[in-house]
């Protein structure tokens, strides 16, 4: 290959994987000033590697990694990720319309490109406590800014089958400006499912059966296969590939550090072909889907295309050599060539430190509606059990895995929710964080008072993060950009996540991501029962519940 750093031009030859004409042929890419200029088929020429296009997240939270986007770039371009289509509902609950105006900032030093969305949802719901607000004109702002280009996950469905003025109003925004609008629908099915697609609302990322997923291709809608570090949908929906390829797309969703580390969407390509789906339609599903539904401005491997491409050694089980953005190497056998920059600080926290006795749960009964968390997975299930009590309060048994969970307001100092949940595991000790769906409030597990206030203070005392409270004190990872996201190296980042996902397992957790798990358990979205900053939250009746049961 021959290169001019200056004006990007080079040759590259390679086995060419052409996902539209669905051929592969030996040839030779000319790119000039960071487009593809020419193709030429080399005919008899035999090459060991193959050059292809990129690959896209089709929905990913960027703060969900604890990275800026710039710093995430960083990490995703090693795994051949040249686009992400994001959606910042996470920082604009913390910080609104300054929130998303940040991410656009930093997104702009990027190294891959990403799609911003208009958040639809701050907060998720009316029954949120979050930092801001974003309405109807708010929205209508967003969609009108260079770098956003579609109506993000619209999570409020109870709201807009019940016709809710603002946000019909949204929706009407984003027909308005003929962008799309994505969905987030789980377990939806039969006339509500009609009425939410006849909103204008075309994928979902949110099925968990295939069921499901058949019945929302069959209404038209596009389904994001999604595996993440919490919901891990894969091994569920990949048969999708094979029935109805046209309507499917890759994504992570939400992506921890250290599990960026390790993958991306090319590790959901390995597996779908591993299963046998057809290598044009799962690379069409990770590259040319995404592309064209949000008409993205990133390269196909065509001549006149951006230089968006990867170079594979394989197309059994693709492992990315190299790839290119915009002409430029960005990653080579598994290093970053990416520079890294500082990210300026953003931040609201304003809740003091907490005292044992502020977990305290008076017991008003004997049985309980208790909170199930499952191993890869945002929903949860509901549990009625007898409560543990001492001295007429009620405590954490961890013998049956019936821990205490709290919400913490971190906008301002009021009395914390209380809760129980199963799932957890924990001994003992406590884990907490500020990375909590979708207000972003300190959420916390543990066994006892004292741990759970060591854990929580751990997260104030840090502007935002993730504790870990144990026999050994209390280890903490700082979150200091909005109390989501580090300043740090995402690859320092990526260690000290492992390093306290270790010790919360040391402690007794039986769950593959504990941190990940606790950041959905206030998601007043995704069914069942949650803990809102009021109590518990029936997402299936769409109200508060009382946590005692006569």
């Amino acid at each position: 290959m021959t290169s001019d750093s200056t004006d990007r031009s080079f040759q590259v030859s390679g086995n060419i994987v052409d996902v539209h004409r669905r051929e592969i042929y030996p040839g030779t890419i000319t790119v000039r000033n960071g487009r593809i200029a020419e193709i030429a088929m080399n005919a008899g020429a035999s090459y060991a590697t193959y050059l292809a296009p990129g690959f896209v997240d089709a929905h990913v939270h960027v703060e969900s990694s604890m990275l800026p986007p710039s710093e995430f770039s960083r990490l995703a371009v090693v795994h051949g990720t040249v686009a992400t289509v994001s959606d910042p509902h996470e920082i604009a609950n913390v910080l609104g319309m300054e929130g998303v105006a940040w991410m656009l900032a930093d997104g702009a030093h990027a190294a891959l490109k990403i799609r911003f969305g208009a958040p639809s949802c701050v907060p998720a719901t009316p029954f949120d406590r979050s930092g801001a607000v974003l309405g109807v004109a708010d929205v209508e702002e967003l969609l009108s800014l260079p770098g956003i280009g579609y109506l993000s996950e619209m999570m409020n469905y109870p709201g807009v089958i019940a016709g809710h003025p603002e946000l019909l109003g949204k929706l009407a925004a984003a027909r308005r400006a003929g962008l799309p609008i994505d969905g987030h629908a789980p377990g939806l099915s039969g006339s509500d499912l009609a009425v939410y697609v006849a909103a204008g609302i075309t994928t979902d990322h949110e099925c968990v059966a295939i069921e499901e997923a058949r019945a929302k291709c069959a209404l038209g809608m596009k389904i994001l296969i999604r595996e993440g570090s919490a919901a891990k949908n894969f091994d569920a929906l990949w048969p999708l590939l094979l029935e109805s390829p046209a309507l499917c797309m890759l994504c992570s969703d939400d992506k921890h550090p250290n599990d960026l580390v390790d993958g991306h969407i090319d590790a959901l390509v390995r597996r779908a072909l591993a299963l046998g789906a057809d290598l044009f339609d799962v690379w069409r599903a990770a590259s040319v889907h995404p592309i064209e539904h949000y008409v993205l401005d990133v390269g196909q491997l065509r001549i006149g295309d951006a230089a968006d491409f990867i170079e594979v050694d394989s197309l059994a089980a693709p492992r990315v050599r190299r790839a290119w953005i915009d002409g430029a190497l960005m990653a080579q056998d598994g290093t970053s060539l990416v520079a890294r920059r500082s990210s300026l600080p953003a931040n609201r926290f304003a809740v003091s430190e907490k005292r044992p006795e502020d977990f305290s749960l008076p017991a008003e009964g004997h049985c309980a509606r208790v909170i199930e968390a499952f191993d890869g997975q945002l929903v949860t299930g509901e549990r009625i059990v007898e409560v543990a009590t001492r001295d007429g309060m009620v405590v954490a048994d961890s013998d049956r895995d019936i821990l205490k969970m709290a919400l913490v307001d971190r906008y301002g100092d009021t009395v914390p929710a209380i809760a129980l949940v199963k799932g957890f595991g924990l001994k003992r000790g406590a884990i907490a964080s500020s990375v909590s769906h979708d207000s972003h409030n300190i959420v916390a597990v543990g066994v006892t008072d004292d741990d759970l206030a060591a854990a929580v203070n751990g997260v104030i005392e840090a502007g935002g993060g993730l504790a870990v409270a144990g026999p050994a004190g209390v280890a903490v990872l700082p979150l200091p950009v909005a109390g989501l996201m580090s300043d740090a190296d995402g690859y320092h980042v990526a260690a000290e996540y492992s390093r306290l996902d270790r010790i919360a397992k040391d402690l007794g957790s039986p769950l593959g991501a504990p941190f990940m798990t606790l950041s959905f358990m206030a998601l007043l979205v995704i069914p069942a029962l949650k803990l809102g900053p009021t109590g518990l939250f029936d997402v299936v009746a769409f109200r508060p519940v009382s946590m005692w049961v006569p």
